[in-house]
C-alpha cells in the first residue's frame, strides 16, 4: 500500500472503499490488514462494511485472517446498534450453529454476544 492509497482511503466515507480495496489486493494486504481494519472502524458507523469484511477474509482464509476476523467481528457488535448486519456472521460459526448455541456460548465470547443481541432471552 503505498501513500496514494491512503490517502484515497483517509476519504472513504463509509467503509465501501476500504472493504473493495481489501478485496481487491488480497493477495498483497497482509503487512497492512491492520491500518485497513483501523480505517474501516474509523469511518463504518453501522457496521455494514466492517460484517462483509470478517465475512470475505473468513472465506478467503479463516485461520490466516482469524486475528482480523475477530476483531472485525468485535467492531461489528460495536458498531451494529440495530442488528442489520451482525446477524450474517452468525454462520461462521458453522451452518449447525444453532444445534450449538450453549456450548459456543460458553467457548467464543463474541459469538455469545452476538446471539444474545439477536436472542436476548434465546441464552
Amino acid at each position: 500500500m503505498n501513500e496514494d492509497d491512503k490517502k484515497l482511503l483517509s476519504k472513504d466515507s463509509d467503509g465501501l472503499l476500504t472493504y473493495e480495496y481489501i478485496a481487491n489486493h488480497i493477495s498483497s494486504i497482509d503487512d497492512d490488514l491492520d491500518y485497513l481494519i483501523d480505517n474501516m472502524m474509523r469511518v463504518d458507523l453501522r457496521g455494514q462494511f466492517i460484517v462483509s469484511a470478517a465475512r470475505y477474509l473468513f472465506a478467503i482464509d479463516a485461520e490466516h485472517y482469524n486475528n482480523a476476523v475477530s476483531r472485525l467481528i468485535t467492531a461489528a457488535i460495536e458498531k451494529d446498534r440495530e442488528h442489520r448486519y451482525i446477524g450474517d456472521l452468525l454462520p461462521l460459526w458453522g451452518a449447525d450453529y444453532q444445534d450449538h448455541v450453549e456450548e459456543l456460548s460458553k467457548t467464543d465470547n463474541n459469538f455469545r454476544r452476538i446471539y444474545k443481541r439477536l436472542y436476548p432471552t434465546g441464552i
